[in-house]
Parts: structure tokens; C-alpha cells; sequence
């Protein structure tokens, strides 16, 4: 599990900026076409020398993958990798819950004896 947590924080840390995050939405909204730097940077304003910072950055999390054509470089969300980051949180929903209720029940149980 510490493996998993390590990479899902790396993977939250690298989407955790205002232009990172508006990136990788381009890059979800154009689908497995992906888009070139220059079409990121027409859609998202960013300066061609820090888009590329925040790409290399969201690369190296797993978050998107950027496959060489020739001279480009066509960037795609890695939708796989991307569901799991996001079903990690939600996963841990209640998984506690059977760990609570009984304190819960408990402290209940407790008050109606006083």
C-alpha cells in the first residue's frame, strides 16, 4: 500500500497546480488524439518554456504520455493511470466504517446507562 500512496501523492502533487490542472483537462477534453505543444499552448495560454516544465512534470507522475512523431511530440492523457489515481480516494470509502460503529454503538450505549 505505501507504494501506492507514494505514487497517487506524486500523482495529486503533479496535477496540483492551477496551470498543471488546466493542461491535463485539455489533454482529457482531446481524447486519446491527444494534442501537440502548440495546441496546449493555444488553448491554454501558457508560455511554450513553462508548459514544457509542467509537462515533463505531469510525464514523470504517470499522468500523461508524450510519444515522439518525427519532430513532434504528441501529448495524451494516460486515462488508465488517471481513473486509478481517482478510484484510490474513493475506494477507501467506509473502510473504516466497521472500525467506528461499535465505538459508535458503544458511546451510545454508554450515555443511556448514565
Amino acid at each position: 500500500m505505501t507504494v501506492e500512496i507514494e505514487r497517487a501523492a506524486q500523482a495529486f502533487s503533479a496535477m496540483g497546480s492551477e496551470p498543471r490542472l488546466q493542461v491535463l483537462l485539455c489533454l482529457v477534453r482531446a481524447g486519446d488524439a491527444g494534442l501537440l505543444v502548440g495546441d496546449i499552448q493555444s488553448r491554454t495560454g501558457i508560455p511554450a518554456s513553462t508548459l514544457n516544465h509542467h509537462l515533463k512534470f505531469m510525464a514523470a507522475a504517470g499522468l500523461i504520455d508524450q510519444e515522439k512523431q518525427g519532430r513532434t511530440i504528441v501529448n495524451r492523457a494516460n486515462f488508465d493511470f488517471l481513473s486509478h489515481v481517482g478510484s484510490f480516494i474513493v475506494d477507501q470509502c467506509c473502510a473504516d466504517a466497521c472500525l467506528t460503529e461499535p465505538s459508535l454503538a458503544a458511546a451510545s450505549k454508554e450515555k443511556s446507562n448514565v
